[in-house]
């Protein structure tokens, strides 16, 4: 059988948060669900599920259902039932201490304070899953973080989220052909703020 990779965007399910800053990692996948024809999900395993062809690579597109700090649990599930291994895992998920559009690629790390990736750590029994971190800044003055992502994008900050989006997509494809080094030298960085 052809080996398979799982690419998982980090969010909280239904229409409340579609829009909010903590569900860029499930823009990201529903992107790439766009470019590889893979938007008809399938609800499998507490995840909606998409079987793709990305670039000759066939890849698992998922997007937990489980809210955030349980998305651990729906990647177990998958992972385990479809045989993945974990090297071949890559989570995608917003990130507050870096800023606006900027990604991260890295092999492995903590979850720094990002609670669905730590659940994520936490079943797959290894800080060693792959990441894409995509920056959403830190909240202004003295908002309260928890309530800051789940604030929808606005004005320019939304058009940056979205390139930001297609960068991390191209990265995630980058990544699955030429390998993790490739992609973090294309990809790790950060955008040019919109301008008004």
């Amino acid at each position: 059988m052809a080996q398979r990779f799982t690419i998982v965007g980090l969010g909280n399910p239904g229409p409340k948060y579609e829009k909010t800053r903590h569900n860029i990692g499930f823009w990201v996948i529903d992107e790439l669900a766009r470019r590889w024809n893979g938007e008809n999900f399938k609800s499998e395993r507490r995840a909606l599920v998409s079987d793709v062809i990305i670039r000759g690579k066939r890849a698992l597109l998922i997007k937990p259902q489980t809210y955030m700090n349980a998305s651990g649990e729906a990647v177990r599930g998958l992972v385990d039932f479809y045989r993945v291994p974990v090297e071949n895992v890559i989570v995608a998920y917003d990130e507050l201490d870096l800023p606006l559009g900027t990604l991260r690629l890295r092999l492995k790390g903590s979850a720094g304070g990002q609670k669905g990736m730590k659940s994520v750590i936490s079943h797959l029994n290894t800080p060693e899953v792959n990441r894409v971190r995509i920056g959403i800044s830190r909240p202004p003055g003295r908002m309260d973080a928890a309530a800051y992502v789940l604030k929808p994008f606005a004005g320019d900050d939304a058009i940056t989220a979205r390139i930001a989006v297609d960068r991390a997509a191209d990265a995630i494809e980058t990544w699955l052909v030429e390998g993790i080094e490739k992609a973090m030298t294309k990809h790790n960085g950060s955008i040019e703020p919109v301008e008004e």
